[in-house]
């Protein structure tokens, strides 16, 4: 499988009383691709995840892959901190069209180097691609390196997505494998690429795809010149989706944006109005309000 590209991680648009919003989302889809990304992936962090039962965390893959009908890569978010629930869910999406599988690392329970390895080696033994996903913020544990190495000699072993905000790390792993490592983080898709990433799965493409599949694009073809203008123009954006817990601030900004509703699940909730106004202001020297 190749990956390349800008790929966004799609938030889950809810309806006032916390059911999941199909036509708010179809139209994200659809607007996605209008915007020139090469990919989605529903139901990762960004897609309120934790919140989502097994029923909802499957429609909602199915529901982004028969939206997109093909046109673009879908890497379904289905990692758990449980190798027997990842397999449910990668299992559950194998027939939806889906190209591969964003798998975390497992979060709280800390597996140690062997643990991780066997993890990840038993979701990718059912057949399809799996994105490694290395976010210690999050999960509070890094897959070390020599396990990104091992695993990387698993054929379905597509790409690790690398959030740990290491630019270095990007080319530790390209030192060490061939495995593709795509960019976890907006602010850092630029260096990482300069360094050997291959694309970035990217928050801000929900609010301006375009200029973040150009930037990209730009990247990928060595001309770092103009990505780095692109760059200085985005990075408001990228450093102000960030003010609150993600995806807080970019769910906000598309409400503002009229594209979904501004409906949390708990323990998730609205921004303050420090928040919002620092939104405001952003989205509006962008042209986006």
């Amino acid at each position: 499988m190749k990956l390349s590209g800008t790929y966004t991680a799609l938030i889950t648009p809810f309806n006032n009383d916390g059911s999941v919003d199909y036509k708010a989302l179809r139209d994200l889809v659809q607007w996605q691709i209008a915007g020139g990304v090469e990919g989605l992936v529903p139901v990762g962090t960004t897609g309120e995840s934790p919140t989502l039962d097994f029923d909802e965390h499957v429609k909602v893959i199915e529901a982004t892959a028969e939206a997109a009908a093909g046109k673009v890569q879908i890497i379904a978010g289905t990692g758990a901190n449980s190798t027997s629930e990842a397999l449910a869910l990668t299992k559950a999406v194998l027939q939806s069209g889906v190209d591969a599988s964003l798998q975390v690392t497992p979060y709280y329970n800390r597996p140690n180097a062997e643990g991780l390895y066997r993890h990840f080696s038993s979701v990718a033994d059912l057949g399809l691609p799996v994105v490694l996903y290395n976010v210690p913020g999050r999960a509070g544990r890094e897959i070390p390196l020599d396990v990104v190495v091992r695993l990387s000699s698993h054929e379905k072993v597509a790409a690790v997505k690398e959030a740990a905000g290491s630019v270095d790390r990007v080319s530790a792993i390209r030192d060490a494998c061939e495995l593709p490592v795509l960019s976890g983080d907006d602010s850092l898709a630029l260096p990482m690429i300069s360094v050997g990433a291959c694309g970035v799965i990217s928050v801000a493409s929900n609010v301006i795809p375009k200029e973040m599949s150009s930037m990209v694009r730009l990247a990928l073809d060595n001309d770092l010149s103009a990505a780095r203008e692109m760059h200085r123009t985005c990075y408001p954006l990228f450093r102000d989706l960030f003010i609150d817990t993600n995806p807080v601030p970019v769910k906000t900004a598309l409400a503002m944006m009229h594209r979904t509703g501004p409906v949390f699940r708990l323990p998730l909730c609205e921004p303050t109005y420090k928040v919002r106004e620092q939104l405001a202001r952003t989205l509006s020297s962008f042209g986006l309000l």
